[in-house]
């Protein structure tokens, strides 16, 4: 990998450490801020879904930019959308308006859709053999955002303040201001101009702008798309009813933070190892042992709700997210051309947050109106899951039969 790479590659890093430690910061806080300027509580993790769909929303927008001029620019206009964003629910919790809280959270969707452009950025000049690297390198950036976000949230909340949660939200609009300055660092390459930067003859690989109705009958990226939605909807489902489900069952918020905090940095701590498992055993292995860490970890949270259940539960499924979506990233960038970057990924991750989206309201509801307890409410959630996961299995072993017929035609 060259020199220049490595040195774009460690921007993102530091960008995902420092920018990303927001993240967990809306997810520990969002519904129970959402719960307390609610009429209804019901609507909760609305505020969340918000984030989402707003994410959801600007994704394409993001990538046709960043198609269109550079990488940088697309990132730097998704931070500052998420700086108004973070000023705007600061307002609505000092005003103790649920409906200003609730758009401050959907312009922040912006950033978190830029964000999760970091990782499609750090394989723009890189050959195939080290995209997956690439990918892992920039997302264990959020091993340090696992800590910082948390850590951001306790020290916020001891502190004496008569407007619950303003110190919280205020930290997260500091953050969004460091974030021009730590992406200033990254190279602004334009995807129009990018190289593949791999070399073998393959059909999929012309350069060649095709239709997306055409891109989406390739099989690999189909099931790449279902993967990346299922990890981290799935994910997302019971990570946001998780801290819900932790003070319901009678275990206070600090504790909920390190729950969230031990799962968030079960999520990237693997990245360290994930590039190399899937350089040594490929995409589709790897995709499938996350998948199995999703379904071992919804038969734990089934066994009781002791805190020590959470904590395993939220371990494995923070694990399982990280082989499966890193997997699908790598799958899905290695099988389409340079000149589609743009419309392949913007759409990949719409339907991605999409789907978070619709998981995140899901959770909610289950959570606090699907169910008469806590304990039933978490069990639902888990139960609602299961499907999902064992979908996405047949998925990949769909396209391990389609791969394998075709060899045997060879």
């Amino acid at each position: 990998m060259k020199a220049e790479n490595q040195r774009n590659i460690l921007a993102l890093a530091m960008a995902q450490a420092i920018l990303g430690s927001q993240m967990p910061m809306y997810i520990i806080l969002g519904g129970l801020v959402g719960q307390s300027l609610a009429s209804n509580v019901c609507y909760a993790t609305i505020p969340l879904s918000l984030l989402i769909v707003g994410s959801m929303v600007s994704s394409p927008i993001l990538s046709n930019l960043m198609q269109s001029t550079t990488r940088r620019l697309g990132l730097v206009v998704g931070n500052l959308a998420g700086l108004i964003g973070s000023l705007t629910s600061l307002l609505g919790i000092f005003l103790k308006s649920f409906e200003i809280f609730s758009l401050g959270c959907f312009v922040s969707g912006a950033y978190m859709a830029s964000q999760a452009f970091y990782r499609f950025t750090a394989t723009d000049d890189c050959e195939d053999r080290f995209k997956a690297r690439a990918i892992s390198t920039v997302l264990s950036g959020g091993l340090i955002a696992a800590i910082l976000g948390p850590f951001i949230v306790k020290i916020s909340l001891s502190l004496n303040n008569s407007v619950p949660f303003l110190y919280s939200y205020l930290a997260i609009v500091i953050l969004n201001c460091l974030g021009p300055f730590i992406l200033s660092y990254v190279k602004p390459i334009p995807l129009s101009k990018s190289s593949e930067g791999n070399t073998n003859d393959n059909s999929n690989k012309t350069n060649l702008n095709r239709p997306l109705v055409k891109i989406f009958k390739s099989p690999v990226i189909s099931v790449s798309i279902i993967c990346s939605m299922i990890a981290y909807g799935v994910m997302n489902l019971i990570m946001t009813s998780s801290p819900i489900a932790i003070v319901g069952c009678g275990f206070g918020t600090n504790q909920a933070a390190n729950v969230v905090s031990v799962h968030a940095l079960a999520m990237f701590a693997p990245s360290f190892l994930t590039g190399q498992l899937i350089e040594k055993y490929g995409e589709k292995s790897i995709i499938s042992t996350g998948m199995l860490l999703f379904l071992l970890a919804v038969l734990i949270a089934y066994q009781g709700v002791d805190i020590s259940n959470f904590y395993i539960s939220l371990v494995l499924i923070g694990i399982g997210w990280n082989f499966s979506f890193i997997g699908s990233t790598s799958l899905l960038t290695k099988n389409h051309n340079p000149f589609e970057r743009g419309k392949v990924q913007g759409i990949n991750d719409f339907f991605v947050f999409g789907f978070v989206a619709l998981s995140s309201v899901t959770s909610g509801w289950l959570m606090n109106c699907g169910a008469n307890s806590s304990k039933l409410g978490w069990e639902v959630v888990n139960l609602t899951a299961t499907p999902l996961v064992i979908f996405a299995l047949i998925s990949l072993f769909c396209l391990w039969i389609a791969n394998h017929s075709k060899l045997r035609k060879i």
